[in-house]
């Protein structure tokens, strides 16, 4: 049986540290370049409220692809954050610098040409996923299971600067 109270030591420690190690971190972040995006790399990956195997997991993803944003680096772990706007810390090897995003919003459409032109392809709902790639002039190419277009960046979490 777990006490409900076993972890509190443990938190109080790790903000003290996180509070002493602050300047250091943020030096550090400057310089790993975030925040960038990342998707998971496999298909189950544990989001943890801490950046330890030793903290509770809090989310379990369980697809490959799922865009996340990374906001700080802490050795071998991420803080990242979903489409939904949860945050926790992964360990990097569950996630790829591969760019994907997640449609928001509503219904929108895939068009044949860079710049939002030309026929419309593919319908897209939101919560679909694909790959991202080039976005210029608010057009991103999206890639959707070999499903490929221009789909207006704003429809996108994960496309733009993150």
């Amino acid at each position: 049986m777990i006490n409900r109270y076993s972890r509190a030591p443990a938190a109080v420690i790790a903000s003290v540290a996180c509070a002493l190690l602050a300047p250091t971190a943020l030096a550090q972040d400057a310089e790993d370049g975030v925040p960038y995006w990342v998707s998971t790399r496999k298909d189950t990956a544990n989001m943890r409220v801490g950046p330890g195997r030793e903290y509770r997991i809090n989310w379990t993803y369980t697809r490959k692809g799922v865009p996340m944003k990374v906001l700080r680096v802490m050795g071998g772990w991420r803080l990242v954050e979903d489409p939904d706007g949860a945050r926790g810390w992964m360990l990097a090897q569950f996630l790829s610098r591969d760019q994907t995003g997640i449609v928001k919003g509503t219904i929108t459409g895939l068009r044949e040409n860079k710049d939002g032109s030309g026929r419309l392809l593919w319908r897209v709902a939101p919560g679909v996923m694909g790959k991202i790639g080039d976005c210029k002039a608010g057009w991103c190419s999206f890639d959707v299971d070999g499903r490929k277009g221009y789909i207006k960046a704003t429809a996108v979490w994960g496309a733009g600067k993150p």
